[in-house]
């Protein structure tokens, strides 16, 4: 997809953001009001009970029904009981600490399509891509981990049925972009479901920076396992999202190490998942697969493909294991795609990183989000990273527009 930069503006204010990472909290009828009635004391649903967090060592731990504890909002999903902590929608809230929260205490534009339209306005924000966010985890890991997998793939399918017709319909459309879920546990149902999503203007979906923590093969397996999937992305032009977490995994030095220096290193998840691409074939066998990063940043990605490219060069008798026909930088142009939030340093290395392959994000309604100032704070990154007006545009809105092929949502420059 091509986007071409508008004529610079006269005022020199910044482009309308396109955020390519946000998340939504999920309404809590999306699956009662979706599946067979058959499936009403089973199907992912909200029940009010009492709950003490406990948060130590970067282990979170929970009891439901404490008479002394604060009043929670809980999906049950056959045997899963998952709290709703504040921190999935930490918009507004002064204190951030790991407590309970309730539908009626979090921000409505967190779950309601008119209140986050109307944030998003008020945001200079044009467009967004949501994340799931509570009870699905950041892929649909909740579904790939129960054992009716009938049950789990009529879940899957009423999420997107939800975000299509419901949250990115209406109002919501050419604003709300639709991001799919796909049922992990099988690479054919996948390949139909990002099928059936995109024939209804659905091209992106969300899948696992590494799908072996999950149990699930690798990017690596010789049996090429997640060629179907990948197969049906190409061909539809689906972009292949990944979020920090997605493997239901976070870096770590040591268990005693305090939680900063997990935080820290979040990045590394989306480092390693670039590499992986790339040195199991998959972006080779793919020539037209796009992929992108959330939350991973872009700082690191210089050394890292220099080190690649290096040990490519030097082991071309496959001896490093990689028996890639083409320098692994080739593979990132215009096909990996990393987001960015405050990452000034990947910025002024964006001649070394690509300036078409950075994308922005803000977060909503996370505790790292820039909400409600992320037009602000864009100013000032693209500022001190001493981006140009085209520099600027690409950067809040026209790599995403090329990156997703928003055009065909009717996005444009």
């Amino acid at each position: 997809m091509t986007a071409v930069a508008p004529e610079p503006t006269a005022t020199g204010e910044i482009p309308l953001i396109i955020s390519v990472d946000d998340h939504v909290v999920e309404p809590p009828d999306l699956w009662t009001s979706r599946l067979p009635a058959k499936y009403q004391d089973r199907a992912p649903r909200v029940e009010r009970d009492r709950a003490t967090f406990h948060f130590e060592g970067g282990v979170f731990s929970f009891e439901k029904g404490d008479p002394d504890g604060e009043w929670c909002d809980w999906w049950l999903y056959d045997d899963l009981v998952y709290p709703f902590p504040k921190l999935s929608a930490a918009i507004g809230f002064e204190d951030l600490d790991v407590t309970p929260v309730t539908f009626d205490e979090i921000r409505p534009g967190c779950w309601k399509q008119a209140e986050r339209l109307a944030d998003m306005t008020a945001n200079h924000v044009e467009a967004s891509i949501c994340f799931p966010n509570t009870l699905p985890r950041f892929c649909g890991q909740a579904f790939l981990e129960r054992e009716d997998k009938d049950l789990a793939l009529l879940c899957v399918q009423a999420y997107n049925d939800w975000m299509i017709e419901e949250w990115s319909a209406g109002d919501g459309k050419g604003r709300l972009i639709p991001l799919g879920m796909i049922p992990l546990w099988d690479p054919h149902l996948a390949a139909a479901e990002v099928r059936r999503n995109a024939a209804r203007g659905c091209y992106a979906v969300t899948f696992s920076e590494n799908p072996h923590p999950l149990g699930l093969p690798s990017v690596h397996d010789k049996g090429h396992h997640w060629d179907p999937f990948f197969e049906a992305c190409q061909e539809t032009g689906t972009v292949v999202c990944m979020h920090i977490g997605s493997s239901s995994r976070m870096p770590a030095t040591s268990p005693d190490a305090p939680f900063i220096v997990s935080s820290t290193l979040t990045f590394s998840n989306a480092m390693g998942s670039m590499l992986d691409y790339i040195f199991s074939g998959t972006m080779e066998r793919f020539p037209d697969l796009v992929i992108a990063f959330s939350e991973g940043q872009v700082g690191w990605m210089p050394y890292v493909i220099e080190r690649a490219d290096k040990l490519w060069a030097e082991g071309a008798d496959t001896s490093f294991g990689s028996s890639l026909p083409n320098p692994p930088s080739s593979y990132l142009h215009h096909r990996i795609y990393g987001c960015i939030f405050d990452d000034e340093v990947g910025l002024r290395n964006r001649d070394l990183v690509g300036m078409d392959q950075i994308c922005f994000e803000t977060d909503y309604p996370h505790a790292d989000s820039t909400f409600p100032r992320s037009k602000e704070v864009a100013t000032e990154i693209c500022a001190n990273a001493g981006l140009s007006e085209e520099e600027t545009w690409k950067f809040l809105r026209g790599n995403a527009i090329r990156a997703f092929g928003l055009d065909r949502l009717g996005i444009h420059a």
